[in-house]
């Protein structure tokens, strides 16, 4: 049996990456999306995820509950340890990512698969203000850095979201579809 492949889903605030991983779900409907442990308040809308607060984030993290952590934007986000489980049954998981906690998984997961999902900073602006959960200066802060820079050394699958929805996910279904 072939093992699963870990999917990390990154890119900058705003380019669409859970759009593009609910429209993969459904094209490649195999595909297991992880849901994410984050030390933000439930219901927030955008992904599935596992509230928590951030004793009990810290309490699963020292518990080994999760197979990659990080902090990012005054949270924490987990990739819970069954993510495991279900790669070692060969089924490929889909997983909304930070490009800062790559190099870590890389360690963990590697023959983990990157999905660098791109738009051009007016794409990302649009798509923010639409959002507005936040001000124009941390969108104007989280531009600046959107074009952040990946670790070496992975595999990296490249990806423009600046079209149509339908076509951008056309293209990454293509683009990761399983070596036969």
């Amino acid at each position: 049996m072939r093992q699963g492949r870990l999917i990390a889903v990154v890119g900058p605030s705003g380019v669409g990456k859970d759009s593009v991983m609910a429209g993969l779900k459904a094209a490649m409907p195999e595909l297991h999306v992880v849901r994410r442990v984050i030390t933000r308040a439930p219901g927030l809308g955008g992904e599935d995820y596992d509230a928590v607060t951030e004793t009990e984030f810290s309490d699963l993290a020292r518990d080994g509950a999760f197979a990659v952590h990080w902090g990012a934007h005054g949270l924490f986000y987990g990739i819970p340890m069954t993510v495991k489980y279900r790669l070692n049954k060969g089924t490929d998981c889909l997983v909304n990512f930070s490009r800062k906690a790559l190099a870590e998984a890389s360690e963990t997961f590697p023959d983990m698969i990157v999905l660098n999902i791109t738009a051009t900073p007016e794409t990302l602006s649009a798509r923010l203000t639409r959002r507005a959960r936040e001000t124009d200066a941390e969108i104007a802060r989280r531009i600046a850095v959107a074009n952040k820079v990946l670790p070496g050394g992975l595999n990296v699958v490249h990806l423009s979201n600046n079209g149509p929805l339908a076509e951008t996910v056309a293209q990454a279904a293509k683009l990761l579809q399983p070596v036969r």
